[in-house]
């Protein structure tokens, strides 16, 4: 009975075509292999776009810390800055000149009068202003000179006025007999008799001086005129003194230079 026992079943199978063995094979394959063996091989196009994109996603961004930043912001803004100070600093700023047709085309203006004998004349008016002053001397001190008359001096040039009031003889009268350089007051009218009055009758004396700028401080200078009054004015350390203070002398024709010794 042993030996009459069937053969196991997979050796009585019969055996498949090659169409079926094959076909089952393909089966197999398909099923048993991964999903990557039967994934479609994608096209060169796609590949570098998914490429691209998996190196775009895979990189790191740039970390930007602080200091970059501040690098980034301040560097182009120090070199424009410097930069611009340099082209300011070679380059002088200069004006723009206004072109003025009329400062061409005008004239000077000139200023018309008529002359005593009746001929009409004109002379130009000086707008400009010219930096060199006259600059007048300082009078000086003299020792020999009575010390009240400093002090008239003084007192006249206080009450003096901006401007002439024609009374020139009776401001100095009173500056002369305030300080005490005079015991009483001057009985002359007229600013060309002072000479006269104070030598007469004050212990005046003519000093040997012809320039009214020569004069030192103190004295009374007189002056004279053919048919007027005359002038009388006290000599400061900057210029002359009678009814209103003047950088200059008088310009009438001076009689002389008087103090009292």
């Amino acid at each position: 009975m042993q030996g009459i026992t069937k053969e196991p079943a997979h050796v009585i199978a019969k055996e498949k075509s090659p169409e079926q063995k094959t076909k089952k094979d393909i089966v197999q394959a398909i099923t048993k292999e991964p999903a990557k063996a039967i994934t479609k091989e994608k096209s060169p196009e796609q590949k570098t776009k998914k490429d691209i994109a998996k190196a775009a996603t895979k990189e790191p961004a740039p970390v930007i810390t602080q200091k970059s930043a501040q690098a980034i912001t301040q560097k182009p803004v120090q070199a424009i800055a410097k930069e611009s100070v340099r082209a300011f600093a070679i380059e002088p700023v200069r004006p723009i000149e206004k072109q003025n047709s009329s400062n061409t085309a005008q004239p000077f203006a000139h200023y018309s009068y008529k002359t005593p004998e009746g001929k009409r004349e004109s002379a130009p008016v000086i707008t400009h202003y010219y930096p060199k002053q006259i600059v007048y001397p300082f009078a000086k001190i003299d020792r020999h000179i009575d010390p009240m008359l400093l002090q008239a001096a003084t007192i006249a040039q206080e009450r003096a006025h901006a401007h002439s009031r024609s009374r020139c003889w009776h401001y100095v009268k009173e500056a002369l007999l305030a300080s005490g350089a005079i015991d009483s007051r001057p009985k002359s009218e007229l600013a060309k008799d002072a000479a006269q009055d104070l030598v007469s009758n004050y212990g005046f004396k003519k000093l040997l001086v012809s320039d009214p700028f020569a004069a030192p401080i103190g004295s009374v200078l007189v002056y004279g005129a053919n048919r007027a009054a005359g002038h009388v004015e006290i000599r400061t350390r900057d210029g002359f003194v009678s009814d209103f203070r003047s950088k200059t002398p008088s310009p009438r024709p001076l009689l002389g230079v008087y103090a009292k010794l």
